[in-house]
């Protein structure tokens, strides 16, 4: 077991950083255990942020890993809103905020992402959205249910025809998950909603257009209006406020509010201030681990949302910012601080909830990567399993409104077989009799 007297740091104080410090504890690690968060707020889930918590249906508690007493009761030291300012690799100490000094045996960045900013004139108003913290989904929460209420004409900035009242309206830049997640939301409170995207089709960089078109019906049928193959160039302003978006190509939309939701940057700074391996962003950006999740320097180990990791089995290198990843990939670097062998080597898997659509996604086919697309079950109906091929062997698989078949599509996926796309097609073949 290791020595008592060691102490290991974990930075970062998300869902990645609250299960390694709770798995170091599991595994019977019985020195110091340090959580160094930036934000004031206990550590957090993300996904109820753009999902039930910003729906109204479910409450702000629901959404911390654990209850603020586990700490305590765990033996894990908490630093509340201190951001961590410098990592010195040599002397194996890390630097807060307020100038506290902490010497560690092994470290841990859990340091997660940030929204990426719009860079165009405007973004300073009052109105202007991102959401990725707690704080943000409070604030937009109330935002939407504010955009649901009738606005009378002599209160609105866009005077309408005879007194009449109407929603105010959403300019969301970007479709990707977050950004439909937040327009079923903010269509479920009554808001008028805009997206614009760069391009052909919703979660093009994800599913590709085969997919991509099925979220854009769905979100028409809820009254979503999109633009695409189009980008923000301003964000118009009156009094401070927001009052319309202009794009590229010459339109100008009605807004109140817009939401920025462009994708997410690692937060690698501490890492390439102490000199540690990083990916480019081109690649994707990210810290970059191996297998065991250990970085440049064996004494410091990265996992979630920062984490640019050796798949051994996708044989790649990945970085990937779901739920998933943290809820696993915290652990996993935790038992591999302790010495043990590790080979992380989970599939990325994620969900989303918009409407009436549910859906799961395993594996990794980014467009080019794949010459097929196989669906079996009804697309018309939203009840289907679709599965992307590469010489008949599944990539990646996404099942939309049918249960309880993940875990039987990512054992197809790891399988690597060939299989005939009629037999995947055919939903009177059970999936499991697929498997070699």
């Amino acid at each position: 077991m290791v020595d008592t007297h060691q102490t290991f740091v974990i930075v970062g104080g998300g869902l990645a950083g609250a299960k390694a410090a709770e798995t170091l504890r599991g595994e019977g690690f019985t020195g110091r255990v340090i959580l160094i968060c930036d934000e004031r707020d206990h550590p957090y889930e993300r996904p109820p942020l753009s999902k039930g918590y910003l729906l109204g249906k479910e409450e702000r508690d629901s959404v911390f890993v654990h209850e603020p007493a586990f700490y305590a009761q765990a033996r894990i030291e908490l630093h509340l809103g201190q951001p961590a300012v410098h990592l010195d690799p040599a002397g194996r100490t890390v630097r807060l905020g307020d100038g506290t000094l902490i010497a560690y045996d092994k470290l841990l960045l859990a340091t997660g992402a940030e929204p990426r900013r719009l860079d165009i004139p405007g973004t300073g108003l009052a109105g202007v959205h991102h959401l990725r913290r707690l704080a943000h989904a409070e604030r937009l929460r109330g935002v939407l249910a504010s955009l649901g209420r009738e606005r009378s004409a002599s209160g609105d900035r866009e005077k309408s025809r005879g007194g009449a009242k109407r929603s105010g309206h959403l300019v969301i830049a970007g479709a990707g998950w977050i950004g439909l997640e937040v327009a079923a939301a903010a269509r479920s409170y009554g808001a008028e909603v805009t997206i614009v995207a760069p391009g052909p089709t919703p979660l093009h960089g994800i599913l590709g257009p085969e997919l991509g078109a099925l979220f854009a019906d769905l979100h028409r049928d809820h009254g979503v209006r999109f633009h695409f193959g189009a980008r923000l160039t301003e964000i118009v302003g009156q009094d401070g406020m927001v009052v319309s978006v202009r794009t590229d190509d010459g339109e100008e939309h009605p807004a109140h509010d817009v939401l920025a939701a462009i994708g997410a940057a690692p937060r690698t700074a501490l890492a390439e201030q102490a000199g540690l391996d990083v990916v480019d962003r081109a690649d994707g950006g990210g810290i970059a681990v191996d297998a065991a999740l250990r970085t440049s320097d064996p004494y410091i180990y990265a996992a979630g949302d920062a984490a640019a990791a050796d798949h051994p089995l996708l044989d790649t290198r990945l970085r990937v910012e779901h739920w998933a990843n943290a809820l696993n990939g915290g652990p996993a670097a935790a038992r591999a601080m302790l010495g043990q062998d590790v080979s992380y080597d989970r599939l990325p898997y994620f969900f989303s909830d918009q409407y009436d659509l549910g859906m799961e996604y395993s594996g990794y086919a980014p467009p080019g990567s794949y010459d097929q697309v196989v669906c079996r079950g009804d697309v018309g109906k939203r009840e289907f399993i679709a599965f992307w091929l590469r010489e008949g062997r599944v990539l990646a698989g996404m099942n939309v409104n049918v249960w309880d078949v993940a875990e039987q599509i990512q054992q197809l996926i790891r399988a690597g077989a060939p299989l005939a796309p009629e037999r995947l097609a055919d939903p009177t073949i059970p999936l499991a009799s697929l498997l070699p």
